[in-house]
């Protein structure tokens, strides 16, 4: 059943009341401390400055790095405040507490429209086992709660899943944010009711990962498109050679299982770039697959395989794409994922819907340049993962649902 949304609640509902907000505030730190990427901060502002209009006395919640559940000074969130304080042009208060009485009267102190973050929750010992206590204490530093935080929708923690069950026997609301609503949106769409031609293409290490995600949209998809080296795998599935690629040797029967399901809805890499060592400066060469030798070791698609994707993407209607098709981190493996990037962008700017899975593919946008081109972007990398798979995200089920009418 679908939840509800922060903007299913009024503004007489939210004026003065204290709202708890998880965010995904895990963002990489410069040495000098300071944040180094804001992405995930800028992705929140919309929600933020709904309930800032509405009114609400702001509560912050969020998680940096894995501290083991002890405060660490490198895993602080006051950077993290300053930052979005310089991104909304308003005052962000800092509790160095994260409940207790520190924190509930810094939330006592909060004035309508105003924003206080909390520091990490995972300097808390029940933070990421779900601890009852922990979620009823942070539960009493608000009236209402909203998940913002998708990329942390997938766990079962005491400030996504936990809270929301405290508020709402307290008889108040827990919804989901403007961020959480669009991811669902989306990748929901894709799931549900894409419009077709449907590709998805996924890329990466392994198989194993991803196998979850391929057996649910395997059904559903007109072309399947894979590529990186889990592409190795399927290639020793057909009898070819990989050389010294990596491959998942436990995974062979279950490609060519994949394989003989999918039939022509699968396309393959026609052809690789190979290298003796997947460095940034090898030396590469381009290889039919059916001619990769015993001491080549395969980093990306070819230009045969880029030509083939890119045009089977251009005729797509609705695209899906989750993992790159190289090592697209180092120059001379960067090619096929770049060109995927660029001919995804071409779709959407033609009117194909494209959905982004987060992870390594939204870092390969970015670097392509053209992110900004793209439908949607995820996120959360491991839990657009688990909902394409079809899995349940404890922090969505968690949320007060919609009621439907008979």
């Amino acid at each position: 059943m679908a939840s509800k949304n922060l903007t299913d609640l009024p503004e007489e509902l939210l004026r003065g009341r204290r709202v708890l907000v998880r965010v995904d505030y895990n963002v990489p730190l410069e040495p000098s401390g300071e944040v180094g990427d804001t992405n995930r901060i800028e992705e929140t502002l919309p929600t933020l400055r709904l309930l800032m209009e509405r009114g609400a006395r702001i509560v912050l919640l969020a998680h940096l790095g894995r501290p083991d559940g002890a405060p660490d000074p490198r895993y602080s969130l006051q950077p993290v405040a300053r930052a979005l304080s310089r991104l909304l042009d308003h005052p962000v208060g800092f509790s160095p507490d994260t409940v207790g009485e520190g924190a509930e009267a810094a939330v006592a102190g909060l004035d309508n429209g105003h924003i206080l973050l909390l520091e990490n929750t995972r300097f808390l010992p029940g933070e990421t086992r779900n601890d009852p206590e922990l979620a009823r204490r942070l539960g009493e530093l608000g009236d209402h709660f909203v998940n913002d935080a998708f990329g942390a929708a997938h766990r079962a923690h005491a400030s996504t899943e936990g809270v929301a069950r405290i508020i709402r026997e307290k008889g108040g609301e827990a919804v989901a944010g403007l961020l959480m609503e669009r991811e669902l949106r989306f990748l929901g769409m894709v799931l549900e009711n894409p419009e077709r031609p449907f590709v998805a293409i996924l890329g990466g290490a392994k198989i194993s990962g991803k196998i979850d995600v391929i057996e649910a949209i395997l059904p559903r998809v007109d072309r399947l498109l894979i590529g990186g080296a889990m592409a190795n795998t399927f290639f020793r599935a057909m009898g070819l050679d990989t050389g010294k690629s990596l491959v998942e040797e436990d995974r062979v029967d279950m490609a060519r299982d994949l394989l003989e399901r999918g039939g022509d809805r699968i396309l393959l890499p026609v052809d690789t770039v190979v290298a003796a060592e997947i460095a940034a400066d090898a030396r590469t060469a381009s290889r039919g697959r059916d001619a990769v030798g015993a001491a080549d070791r395969v980093g990306d698609i070819g230009p045969e395989s880029v030509a083939l994707f890119t045009q089977e993407i251009a005729g797509a209607r609705t695209i899906l794409w989750n993992g790159p098709m190289g090592v697209f981190e180092m120059e001379p493996f960067a090619q096929g994922t770049m060109a995927v990037a660029r001919a995804v962008a071409d779709a959407a700017d033609g009117g194909a819907t494209v959905v982004v899975g987060g992870g390594d593919s939204a870092a390969a946008a970015d670097e392509a340049g053209v992110v900004d081109r793209l439908t949607h972007v995820s996120t959360g990398g491991g839990a657009s993962l688990e909902f394409l798979a079809g899995e349940e995200l404890p922090g969505v089920a968690a949320l007060t649902p919609r009621e439907t009418t008979p």
